[in-house]
């Protein structure tokens, strides 16, 4: 960690109360709580805390201005567990003294101990007071590492069959994300402990995955129904007939009923996109009359034919 004086922005010569007041402006610049959009602000928090529990105690603030501990609490130089017992180090000093120095329940250094016995103001009585039990309690728990956010394309084909996509996280670090049900378009998947890890020992944080549809050369997303065009010929729209159409699951047999003009609608059911209840959105196919690429005398006749003896106008309406 940080120099604690720096963390807090005072002097070595500060006094006690300017320390205490440091302390308090930070704490509530950066608590959790005020700042839940702010991944970042965990990890200030827990630094500004750890700082206070040096210099905010006047036992350990003058064991690390002696050089007896480092700015996480840790001795320097110690020799094992001596008399200080479970807790305690003792040094060797200059002349062959001892000294011996202990630490609270936050264990050495610990970053969210409760305050030693050397004087001054714990982390857990200003937070106390600044938040109330809940800030307390909140001190007393160390916080959690960095959440990671990123966004990975999924496929309609992935979609319908509830499949897993890979996704890369900003440390390089690779996920499997399953597909669950229903899912939409920008919908976050929150992976449990796969963020960044907790520098002061606390449980990582988590990765928040957002799952963006990708745009399909065939199909349109319309909730949880799918819409497609699907060219067929002159004489199966005006004959009728079954035609094959495509859907997510391969193509499918679909009848086209005679008559049938350009833009007329035909619905499959249970081809759409799943639904949360396990249920199936529809495929919607629009049908769209597609001439030969290449001009034929025989409808070109038929056509003039049909112009003289049976003109109709679809405009009209």
């Amino acid at each position: 960690m940080r120099d604690p004086y720096s963390v807090l922005g005072v002097s070595k010569g500060a006094s006690a109360d300017e320390i205490k007041k440091a302390f308090r402006k930070l704490a509530k610049k950066h608590h959790p709580d005020q700042n839940k959009n702010d991944p970042k602000a965990q990890e200030k928090f827990a630094e500004v805390n750890a700082a206070y529990e040096i210099v905010g105690d006047e036992k350990k603030r003058g064991q690390f201005d002696r050089g007896e501990i480092d700015a996480e609490g840790k001795p320097r130089g110690f020799e094992g567990y001596g008399a200080g017992g479970p807790g305690g180090f003792r040094r060797s000093g200059p002349g062959g003294e001892s000294y011996e120095f202990h630490f609270g329940q936050g264990g050495p250094g610990g970053p969210f101990a409760g305050g030693g016995g050397g004087g001054g103001f714990s982390a857990g009585d200003i937070f106390s007071e600044l938040f109330g039990a809940r800030g307390r309690a909140r001190a007393q728990q160390p916080t959690k590492g960095e959440d990671l956010a990123a966004s990975v394309l999924v496929s309609l084909e992935d979609i319908a069959g509830a499949g897993k996509v890979h996704v890369v996280m900003p440390n390089g670090k690779t996920l499997e994300v399953k597909i669950p049900p229903g899912v939409e378009d920008g919908q976050q998947i929150r992976l449990r402990g796969q963020g960044q890890p907790n520098p002061y020992g606390g449980e990582p944080g988590d990765a928040i995955v957002t799952l963006k549809i990708a745009p399909h050369k065939l199909f349109k997303v319309e909730g949880r129904d799918l819409r497609a065009e699907l060219p067929v010929t002159l004489y199966e729209a005006a004959l009728g007939g079954k035609v094959d159409a495509p859907t997510l699951e391969g193509r499918v047999e679909l009848s086209v009923p005679p008559n049938s003009s350009s833009g007329r609608v035909l619905r499959l059911r249970g081809k759409g996109l799943s639904r949360p209840d396990g249920g199936r959105g529809d495929l919607y196919v629009a049908l769209k009359i597609v001439l030969p690429e290449t001009p034929d005398g025989e409808l070109d006749a038929l056509m003039r034919k049909w112009r003289a003896d049976k003109p109709y106008n679809p405009r009209r309406s």
